[in-house]
């Protein structure tokens, strides 16, 4: 148990995070095929996209069932503009993102006059919505047979992101900044703001917080994380459909979630990263992998309602209370028993007398 005591307290320190920097940098080394690391660089742009979702839902208590929607704005925006426009693809990078935020901003101001479910089925409507423009708007998006070539990331110098290795880099760095970002905005005064509106509206208001701003603050932040998680997507498979837009992406992302654990920082990594190569490892399963998967997801979500992380930390978190509370209870007997060695002598005393 103290072994498993000292792993714990391993895991929170500051040399936990550069082992597992370490571990991500040294992967294509020890990788056994250049498919692994395709696979996990696709992982960490996914879990770019989870991180934006845990902004809305896991610290401000709004379920967004429209982020697969704006994931697909960013990828579209950025190959409409590098494909059809002839931009380059970091300009064309840069407008996706800003693309999310601005249509995140009108959906926005919009949705979250809703609250709890009805929130939620507007926002499903609006996935909707984003995914048959794309289906329908062939002039735009053409259409159904999606559009193909899209570049990846300009190099500079001997790096080539064409190739699997440098663009993995490529991904680790974005996903470390918004890792970075998450936590910045979690330790702040306004994550502090989203969390009370996650707990009450009326207690946030109570407390002086401006609920709309900052709903759409939250939700502009997500919509953001999804449209640049959406735009290096594009730029990896070269290729993007009207099925980049679909609801079961938005699912995928909240399956992520809640294996990892909502509204913990860590969370988002470790579910997108245990379900990427958990459905991975099924693969010769075909369609049968579910069968498999299933139940172990609803054993987990069952036992685990929190997350893997959100339970190891609220683990953490009652074994350093009960250590605290015995190390009390252990300096209030010192202090008690010096008295009780003081009055004994006084006590014997006073016998002898009588």
């Amino acid at each position: 148990m103290n072994a498993l005591h000292k792993i714990s307290d391993f895991f929170m320190t500051p040399a936990m995070k550069i082992v597992m920097i370490l571990a991500a940098l040294l992967f294509p080394f020890v990788a056994s095929n250049e498919y692994q690391i395709y696979v996990m660089a696709l992982a960490f742009v996914w879990a770019i996209a989870v991180y934006g979702m845990n902004i809305i839902t896991g610290l401000c208590g709004q379920l967004n069932l429209a982020h697969g929607g704006f994931f697909a704005i960013g990828a579209y925006t950025l190959a409409i503009l590098t494909v059809d426009h002839g931009w380059a693809f970091w300009w064309a990078f840069v407008a996706a993102g800003i693309a999310g935020a601005l249509l995140g901003f009108l959906a926005g101001v919009v949705s979250l006059r809703l609250k709890e479910h009805y929130f939620a089925i507007f926002t499903l409507c609006v996935g909707f919505i984003i995914y048959l423009l794309i289906d329908k708007w062939e002039e735009l998006t053409h259409g159904a047979l999606g559009i193909i070539n899209i570049p990846a990331p300009s190099g500079f110098g001997l790096v080539d992101f064409t190739e699997t290795t440098p663009f993995y880099y490529l991904a680790l760095v974005f996903m470390v900044l918004s890792i970075w970002l998450a936590a910045r905005i979690a330790n702040s005064l306004l994550g502090r703001s989203f969390r009370a509106i996650r707990i009450s509206d009326e207690l946030a208001a109570s407390l002086g917080i401006n609920l709309m701003r900052n709903k759409v603050l939250a939700f502009v932040l997500s919509t953001t994380y999804a449209s640049v998680a959406g735009a290096l997507y594009a730029g990896m498979v070269r290729f993007i459909g009207p099925a980049e837009a679909d609801v079961v992406h938005t699912f995928d992302m909240i399956t992520f979630l809640l294996v990892g654990g909502i509204g913990t920082l860590m969370g988002p990594l470790f579910g997108t990263l245990a379900i990427t190569w958990l459905t991975q490892s099924l693969q010769f399963l075909e369609e049968y992998r579910m069968i498999v998967f299933g139940p172990l997801l609803v054993v987990l979500v069952i036992f685990f309602p929190r997350g893997v992380v959100g339970t190891f930390l609220t683990w953490r978190g009652r074994r350093l209370a009960a250590a605290h509370e015995t190390a009390q209870k252990e300096s209030a007997s010192e202090k008690k028993s010096p008295s009780n060695k003081a009055t004994t002598p006084r006590n014997q005393e006073a016998g002898n007398h009588a």
